[in-house]
């Protein structure tokens, strides 16, 4: 696939609202082998504390990267939880879903997830992994604790609202390298938008300063204009 047909792809499947099958393609492009392994739990098979929040849980598909083990789920979400609220809710149902309480009985290092709440254009692309916390030994050696710590979540909010200018810059690569199947680490970078936001600051702040540059000459070239016009912070 080259970077136009990835552009495309990605175009096709997030500036829609969510479709399961355009869903499905991007992530079989996304990760280049996915197991295909369905199940749906919903009702009485979500978690009591959870109901009120989550509507199901359906999981299409499993991805190997050698060493991590990643599922691929659909939550949707019930019809009072929109995308904006209840997300610590969110974050700790996926963590136990990380941990084998529910679902797959086996833990997995990490999720990707489409969150799709009912009657809403837009919807949200996830990757959800867990963090284990390490302890010394008596014996001075370093080991990973049994608990878990919170799920860590970068995401994407898309569909017919948005546009996917991020996801195309920090997607692409992956989706172009028809070679290699992508690993945990190289995702995490991908869902990483840090640089992305750091570096629209950076222009804008440039821009403010042409701005404020371009209206100080005009200031000074009128002497009829009497304006404090100061950059502070």
């Amino acid at each position: 696939m080259d970077k136009q047909q990835a552009r495309d792809l990605i175009k096709k499947t997030f500036e829609q609202p969510f479709d399961k099958t355009r869903f499905m393609t991007f992530v079989q492009e996304l990760l280049n082998h996915v197991e295909y392994a369905p199940f749906n739990y919903h009702g009485s098979y979500i978690p009591e504390a959870y109901r009120q929040y989550i509507s199901s849980l359906e999981r299409i598909g499993k991805f190997n990267d050698g060493e991590n083990r990643i599922d691929i789920l659909i939550i949707k979400l019930q019809k009072e939880t929109s995308l904006a609220n209840a997300r610590t809710m969110q974050r700790n149902f996926v963590a136990g879903y990380l941990q084998g309480k529910y679902g797959s009985s086996s833990k997995k290092e990490a999720v990707l997830v489409a969150y799709v709440a009912p009657g809403e254009a837009d919807w949200r692309f996830s990757l959800v992994k867990m963090d284990y916390k390490f302890e010394q030994a008596p014996t001075g050696e370093m080991k990973a604790e049994e608990e878990f710590t919170l799920a860590r979540r970068w995401s994407f909010l898309v569909g017919e609202n948005e546009k996917s200018h991020t996801a195309q810059s920090r997607l692409v690569n992956i989706l172009t390298n028809d070679e290699h199947n992508p690993t945990l680490a190289e995702l995490e970078e991908a869902f990483n938008i840090e640089p992305v936001t750091k570096e629209f600051f950076e222009k804008y702040h440039e821009l403010f300063l042409r701005v404020k540059e371009a209206l100080d000459d005009i200031i000074n070239s009128n002497e009829d204009v009497k304006i404090d016009f100061e950059t502070k912070g």
